[in-house]
C-alpha cells in the first residue's frame, strides 16, 4: 500500500502541474491582449500552442505516472512468476535426480535378478542332467537284474525238468529191472535187491540221489532193456 501511495504522487503532480501552467499562460495572454490589442491574433495563436503543448505534457505525465504506478505490480508478478518457474525447475531437477536414482536401483535389481535367473537356469540344467543320468543308470540296473533273474529262472526250470526226466527214467528202469529180477532171481537175491531199491528211493527223497548214483548202480542199455549191475553184488 505504501508503494502505491508513493507512486500516486507523480500522477497527481502530472495532472496538477499542467493545469497550473495553463492558468498562468491564459492570464499572461489576457494581460498581453490588454496591453497590445493589435497583437491579439498572435497572442491567441501562441496561447493555443502553449495550451496544446501543456496538454501533451499532461498526457505524457499521466502515461508516465500510470506506467510507474502499474510497473511495480507487473514487476512483482513477473518476479513471482520467475520464482515459481525457478521453483518448478528445482522441483523438476529434484524429481529428475530421484527418477535417475530409482532407475539406477531398478537396473541394479534387474541385473541381480538376471544373475540369479542364470544361476538357477544353470543349476536346473545340472539337476536335470544328473536326474537323467541317474534314471538311465537305474534303468540299466533294473534291466541287468531282470536279465539275471531270467537266467536264474531258466537255469532253475532246466534243472527241474532234467531232474524230473531223470526220476522218470530211473523209475522206469527200476520197474523194468524189478520185473526182470522177479522172474529170474532167487528169494535171497530178490530181498537184497528190494532193500537196495528201498535205499535208492530214500536217497531220491532226501535229495542225495545224484551223490549215491555212481556208488549204487550203473545203467546200461542192452537190447532195449535196462539191467542194473550192483557193485555190492559184484563185491560178493
Amino acid at each position: 500500500m505504501e508503494e502505491t501511495y508513493l507512486l500516486g504522487w507523480p500522477s497527481g503532480l502530472a495532472s496538477i502541474g499542467p493545469g497550473i501552467g495553463q492558468g498562468t499562460a491564459a492570464g499572461q495572454a489576457v494581460e498581453g491582449i490588454a496591453r497590445q490589442p493589435e497583437a491579439e491574433g498572435k497572442i491567441r495563436g501562441t496561447l493555443l500552442l502553449s495550451l496544446a503543448f501543456m496538454e501533451a505534457l499532461t498526457i505524457y505525465g499521466l502515461v508516465i505516472a500510470l506506467a510507474l504506478l502499474f510497473a511495480n505490480p507487473f514487476g512483482v508478478c513477473a518476479n513471482n512468476r520467475k520464482q515459481r518457474i525457478l521453483r518448478t525447475i528445482r522441483n523438476s531437477e529434484e524429481l529428475r535426480e530421484g527418477a535417475v536414482e530409482q532407475l539406477e536401483k531398478a537396473q541394479a535389481r534387474l541385473r541381480k535378478v538376471e544373475t540369479e535367473a542364470d544361476r538357477f537356469r544353470v543349476n536346473g540344467y545340472s539337476d536335470i542332467e544328473r536326474d537323467k543320468l541317474n534314471f538311465i543308470n537305474s534303468i540299466y540296473t533294473t534291466l541287468e537284474q531282470l536279465e539275471n533273474n531270467k537266467n536264474e529262472t531258466i537255469n532253475f526250470e532246466q534243472q527241474r525238468v532234467i531232474n524230473q526226466v531223470r526220476q522218470q527214467v530211473l523209475q522206469q528202469a527200476l520197474q523194468g529191472a524189478l520185473g526182470i529180477l522177479n522172474s529170474c532171481l532167487n528169494n535171497e537175491l530178490h530181498l537184497r535187491i528190494v532193500n537196495a531199491n528201498i535205499g535208492i528211493f530214500e536217497a531220491m527223497e532226501e535229495g542225495i540221489f545224484e551223490a549215491m548214483e555212481e556208488d549204487i548202480f550203473e545203467v546200461m542199455e542192452e537190447s532195449g532193456i535196462f539191467i542194473f549191475k550192483f557193485k555190492a553184488m559184484e563185491a560178493d
